[in-house]
């Protein structure tokens, strides 16, 4: 391992939520026929597959690597309800009604993520620990405080402004200007969600099949024959559930259509070696979750099972390794937490979050094959959300039309599914953050 003064004995590249809970690897086969093939094993393909089995089907889910080895046992953590796509401007782009609706869609995924969290008894340290998010100027403060009503009025559960004077009742931090507290938010371990997901799908009746690439997805009569690399499987219907890794190393995709959507943003999470439980309640007051309002954002948060710092945010727009990103995230946490200058690293890692070019998720079909994606680096709750909702709509088991199916879903014209632009566009967000930040001083 790399030498580096940052880094604690012992540190690894590895997710931290694999200390207590690593992806499995399973034994079953791949079967020749199956009535439903998922395409990818993280949140939105396993919701999809427990709805399906409820349903009376039995899916064969498929995931190129361990089931959850992607996104789902990487992320933060973090259960923000839709409020990214609440958050965003739509009007000018949709109808009043449309947008409305849109809203109540995002907002429903966080009762849906509780209600499912204990209807399967799945044990992920989950609680309502409610949300921060700093503002990183003054303007950001008065635009959140602008938004705080409408939000409230969306999810059903008090939202409040923090002014900077009282900033410290919600961080321990000087290093924002206030900013907006969301009850409509949680935590939990990521990897034990998606561990349990997996093992309440499996015990409804869905067969998970790991370290199978699928390379291509073609008609074959009424239905498809997917070609993996362990041979070919028949299904009745497809659905493909790919979001970050859409994209292959190879260059190839099990949809095409799909990755050309996808933007693919690299995302890195540190860990800190364990600090004294009261500097965490310190930094941490009611051990909310913490996302800050920069264009190029650092989100962190107390970790659900040991009293370490984990932090998030874009190190790079080009792919680098988690070595590399480590000191870059370890600077970032001391402008906002100087006194944690000296705080070595146990772990750094990284994956793949997926945004569209509308910046919202999207369900629908293209040629007969069923999708849902593009949870704008806040999965959680709207992947799972979204593959119970695609799972009703495959099976024709919908009461009414899902506010995210059939959206116009737009790629600009030559783009492949490889983000060349990330670097440019990274770098024009950071010096406008820059801008706001020295504009604000």
């Amino acid at each position: 391992m790399t030498e580096n003064p940052l880094f604690a004995p012992g540190f690894s590249t590895a997710p931290y939520w694999w200390e207590a809970a690593q992806p499995v690897p399973r034994s079953n086969g791949l079967p020749e026929q199956a009535a439903v093939a998922i395409v990818g094993g993280g949140y939105a393909g396993l919701s999809a597959a427990l709805t399906l089995c409820r349903l009376g089907h039995r899916p064969v889910v498929l995931d190129a690597e361990r089931i959850g080895w992607g996104a789902s046992s990487r992320n933060g953590g973090m259960v923000s309800g839709g409020l990214k796509v609440l958050g965003k401007t739509l009007g000018g782009k949709l109808a009043p009604e449309k947008i409305q609706a849109i809203t109540a869609a995002a907002a429903a995924s966080f009762p849906f993520l509780e209600e499912l969290l204990a209807r399967e008894g799945i044990d992920c340290d989950y609680r309502r620990s409610g949300r921060f998010n700093p503002a990183y100027t003054p303007r950001h403060y008065a635009a959140q405080a602008a938004r705080a009503p409408k939000l409230a009025e969306i999810t059903g559960m008090p939202v409040y402004m923090v002014p900077r004077e009282r900033q410290h009742e919600a961080l321990g931090s000087d290093h924002y200007f206030g900013g907006m507290v969301t009850e409509a938010s949680g935590s939990l371990h990521p990897g034990k969600y998606a561990r349990g997901l997996a093992e309440a799908a499996e015990r409804a009746g869905a067969l998970l099949v790991d370290e199978t690439r699928v390379q291509g997805i073609r008609r074959e009569g009424s239905g498809f024959r997917l070609a993996t690399s362990r041979g070919e499987i028949r299904a009745d219907a497809v659905l493909v559930t790919t979001n970050g890794y859409s994209k292959q190393p190879d260059g190839g995709s099990a949809m095409p259509w799909l990755a050309k959507r996808m933007i693919p943003v690299g995302s890195y999470i540190i860990a800190t070696e364990e600090l004294p439980a009261e500097t965490i309640d310190r930094l941490f007051p009611g051990r909310r979750m913490v996302g800050d309002s920069k264009r190029v954002l650092n989100y962190f948060r107390p970790a659900p099972d040991s009293n370490r710092v984990l932090w998030g945010g874009r190190a790079s727009f080009s792919p680098t390794t988690p070595e590399q990103a480590a000191p870059v995230l370890h600077r970032m946490m001391r402008e906002v937490f100087p006194e944690l200058g000296s705080v070595k690293l146990t772990h750094s890692w990284t994956g793949n979050v997926a945004f569209t070019f509308d910046f919202l998720p999207h369900i629908g079909v293209e040629e007969g094959i069923h999708y849902a994606a593009g949870c704008q680096g806040s999965g959680v709750a709207m992947a799972s959300w979204l593959g119970h909702n695609v799972a009703l709509k495959l099976a024709g088991a919908a009461n009414q039309r899902f506010a995210l199916d059939g959206l116009p879903f737009p790629t600009p014209p030559g783009y492949g599914g490889t983000p060349w632009f990330l670097p440019f566009v990274g770098g024009w967000y950071r010096l406008r953050d820059k801008i706001d930040r020295m504009m604000a001083a």
